[in-house]
């Protein structure tokens, strides 16, 4: 049977004809990464954006890869992630620390949390910290409501406002590569995708959307029940004595991600936020934040739910979220920036691979962990097609 494997086009003067091994459709992260690791098998690829430069979620985000906190059905696949993203750093230069993040606790139910995740994930994967080790950890002389936390080492960092763009030109200057943006895909089907630039054939064909599924495959969106999740974020300069790289949890992150929200602790953590914070959990907050390497610190967000989402954003939430972070800080932020970001939800997945015909594949990301599981993500989707690394790198 003929793989994607056995029609590779070796001769790299051929990767700007009509016919690839591999078509991206989306130059998000998770379109990115597919691109990225159909190169790291020796397979020809191209990538078809609509817009003109990354402009989507991939750039609206905490820059934050979540590793340790995913739930034990993709942890390993998370983890592979992990080595996806620290590959593509080291061929295209961007930033990207082995920082870590640090979960703040302020509560007796979450520092049960913490320590109920700690005790099923092991010492190594989740470090516990006192209460002053926090203070530290957050620039603070010390922090009075700070119970403890802990510093999960394993995640990662990146800049969202520079990483993909990188990765898109990174993979554009390849030889078995080409990169188009300000193209629109009209139809695909039966390896041929019709676009404003012409049609383009491949053997494979990933398409990588996010939220707008529904405008390619409103039948499958409609399956699996997605809509589109809209969130509040805000930038500040950093206050002075904030310099930790690491991103940063709290409590209600603790309700966010199913690590944590499996751990036995998980209602009654809800049930004390709600009665010390009811607006944070009717906002669906996930109160963190992340320093960018410019000084800047990126924080939220809030989330809510529509199949058609609103641009307007209330005002309050962002002045909540604020509130709450400058007293985690113990400094008062003054915001630069606000925006709206927007990705895919489904309450039957977390992510969404569905192969529409024995070419196509749809990939969406239906939680807001899209640029933790990327690498993972498209690891898994040559594995499915027997399609092995030639290299480590590139």
């Amino acid at each position: 049977m003929t793989t994607i494997a056995d029609t590779t086009i070796v001769n790299s003067t051929r990767a700007q004809a009509a016919a690839t091994d591999l078509l991206v459709v989306g130059a998000g992260v998770v379109g990115l990464a597919h691109a990225y690791e159909a190169l790291r098998r020796g397979l020809s690829v191209r990538v078809i954006e609509r817009d003109h430069r990354a402009n989507g979620a991939s750039i609206r985000n905490f820059g934050h890869c979540c590793i340790t906190g995913q739930g034990n059905d993709i942890i390993d696949m998370s983890y592979a992630s992990r080595s996806g993203w620290l590959d593509c750093a080291a061929d295209v230069g961007f930033w990207a620390p082995e920082a870590g993040a640090v979960v703040v606790a302020r509560s007796p139910e979450e520092m049960a949390v913490v320590e109920q995740f700690r005790d099923e994930r092991g010492t190594e994967a989740v470090e516990m910290l006192t209460g002053e080790a926090v203070a530290s950890r957050l620039g603070r002389a010390s922090g009075p409501e700070f119970l403890g936390g802990a510093f999960l080492p394993a995640d990662l960092r990146v800049d969202p406002r520079t990483a993909v763009g990188s990765i898109a030109e990174w993979i554009a200057a390849q030889p078995r590569a080409d990169v188009r943006f300000g193209v629109t895909v009209g139809a695909i089907s039966d390896g041929r995708v019709h676009t404003t630039a012409g049609d383009f054939d491949a053997e494979k064909i990933v398409v990588c959307v996010g939220h707008d599924l529904d405008y390619l495959y409103p039948e499958v969106a409609g399956r699996y029940e997605v809509t589109r999740c809209s969130l509040q974020m805000a930038m500040a300069p950093s206050p002075r004595t904030f310099t930790t790289a690491a991103a940063v949890l709290t409590g209600t992150s603790l309700t966010r991600y199913d690590g944590f929200t499996a751990m036995p602790g998980h209602e009654q953590l809800t049930e004390a936020l709600s009665r010390t914070s009811p607006e944070l959990l009717e906002l669906g907050a996930n109160i963190m934040f992340t320093l960018r390497p410019d000084g800047t610190v990126l924080l939220g967000d809030s989330h809510s739910y529509d199949i058609t989402m609103p641009p307007f954003q209330e005002e309050w939430i962002t002045d909540r979220i604020i509130e709450e972070i400058s007293g985690i800080l113990g400094a008062r932020l003054h915001l630069q920036q606000r925006w709206q970001g927007v990705y895919a939800s489904s309450p039957q997945t977390s992510l969404l691979m569905e192969d529409i015909d024995e070419h196509t594949r749809a990939v969406s990301v239906t939680s807001g962990i899209g640029m933790t599981m990327s690498f993972g993500i498209a690891s898994r989707t040559f594995e499915s097609w027997g399609v092995d690394r030639v290299s480590a790198t590139v």
